[in-house]
């Protein structure tokens, strides 16, 4: 069967890419008679053709990576420089030339990065074959996709970050996706990650629902703030924020607000915010008996409560959002909580949160000079990720980012390589849903900083 599926599949890429091939010459001034020099373009195609057959039989790693790169400039040049030809169509709609596939030839290309098995840039491509593909048209912004954008982006691929974003805004530009209903599910937060600054703010603007605009403003200040705004952009969004949820009523986004203000150095507002907001969910859950307080909240306790205040807000909050909990002892131990933060960890029963708790721990530590105090967490780290090594990929990365705060050398991408194969020998279930947590680790452990909430 697996033949006759690989058969009907290029014969259905054939049949679309030469009605592609047919509507753009149609659209050609003068039709397909202003085909500037085939012969050129042919010439350039042999020569490229022939490249990527001494590729193929060579036995030198660098020596194939070098033919294949000769072989992708001078059919990119095809495409640049005799882009009225049939062959240059046929290159940018992935069509079949002869028993030649570009698309299958790009993907070579992009996994050359391979050839440094424990480069970051390695590491992306691995985790990208790992995400389920995207179905078009495109209905809602994946963001484990945007995530892998924003990786490639923050390690200096840009090409390949803009070759996957794209879709995407192009999609909530049309409507296309959930956007139109309120929510642009982190296409804005992606592209304030990339630096598109205006463009994440234009998108924004057009979203009346409570979380996302709050959450879109905030995560657009907090991004300026990692990019070395000195402007007071920070300030002035984390203000809109609060002006937009006085208005709008958005009373259950008020945690994340006064994050948002102390992050910019208004800790007075940020505070009188905090305290009223937690008196009022507090008032309301004593009269109501329903739910009680927005995640965000207990974050923003951890910065700006005690540590009995936010521990109790995470324990009414952590079973339905899970990831507060690693963020909310981290803050602590960093305030210099470390005994009740460890304490409090170790009493968690997923493994997985466990794991990040405690790499959250050991970075606090770090970050608070105790040496000997991380050393120990670390020990109990990896006794956790030695236990559950085969089957929890993402508590090996969680290994891998407490390993590059803590020791000097590279070890750490030992580790996540590691990661890496234990989530290829995984199950497809396991594979689909790591993806995403692989990747905020990669981009927390290169560039110091969390993927956006």
């Amino acid at each position: 069967m697996a033949p006759l599926r690989t058969a009907l599949f290029r014969s259905a890429r054939r049949w679309i890419a030469a009605l592609a091939v047919a509507v753009l010459v149609a659209a050609l001034p003068g039709g397909a008679a202003v085909a500037a020099d085939p012969g050129a373009a042919n010439r350039l195609f042999v020569q490229a053709m022939q490249i990527i057959r001494q590729a193929d039989n060579t036995l030198d790693m660098a020596e194939e990576s070098r033919l294949l790169k000769d072989a992708d400039k001078l059919l990119s040049e095809i495409v640049t420089k005799y882009p009225e030809s049939d062959l240059a169509v046929q290159l940018v709609t992935n069509q079949f030339v002869g028993d030649f596939d570009f698309y299958e030839f790009r993907t070579r290309i992009n996994a050359l990065v391979c050839n440094e098995p424990l480069s970051s840039l390695c590491f992306l491509h691995r985790i990208g074959d790992m995400l389920p593909p995207v179905e078009t048209p495109i209905t809602a912004a994946r963001w484990d996709w945007l995530s892998l954008a924003v990786a490639y982006d923050l390690l200096g691929d840009g090409g390949r970050a803009r070759e996957i974003v794209a879709p995407f805004v192009s999609a909530v530009r049309r409507g296309n996706t959930a956007a139109s209903s309120g929510q642009d599910l982190f296409v804005a937060r992606a592209l304030a990650l990339m630096g598109q600054t205006q463009l994440a703010l234009d998108i924004t603007r057009r979203i009346d629902d409570c979380s996302t605009r709050i959450y879109n403003l905030v995560d657009i200040a907090k991004a300026s703030i990692w990019r070395g705004d000195s402007g007071g952009l920070a300030g002035t969004l984390a203000e809109e924020a609060k002006q937009f949820a006085n208005a709008r009523g958005c009373a259950w986004e008020l945690g994340l607000v006064a994050q948002a203000l102390l992050r910019a150095g208004k800790e007075g507002p940020a505070r009188t915010l905090f305290l009223n907001t937690v008196e009022t969910q507090f008032s309301k859950f004593r009269e109501t008996r329903g739910e009680c307080c927005p995640p965000e909240l207990a974050v923003a306790a951890s910065e700006l409560g005690d540590a009995n205040l936010a521990l109790g807000l995470l324990r009414t909050v952590q079973d339905e959002n899970p990831w507060t909990v690693p963020v909310v002892l981290g803050r602590l131990s960093l305030r210099g909580e470390s005994a009740v933060a460890l304490a409090y960890a170790e009493q968690i029963q997923d493994t997985d949160v466990q794991g990040e708790a405690l790499a959250e721990l050991v970075e606090a530590a770090v970050r608070r000079d105790d040496k000997a105090g991380a050393q120990e967490v670390m020990k109990r780290l990896n006794a956790l990720a030695e236990e559950h090594a085969s089957r929890r990929p993402g508590l090996l990365a969680q290994r891998a980012k407490a390993e590059r705060v803590l020791y000097a050398d590279g070890r750490w991408r030992n580790s996540f390589q590691q990661a890496l194969n234990a989530a290829e020998r995984a199950s497809n279930f396991v594979r689909r849903d790591v993806g995403a947590p692989l990747l905020a680790a990669l981009v927390r452990i290169e560039t110091g900083q969390p993927m956006l909430d």
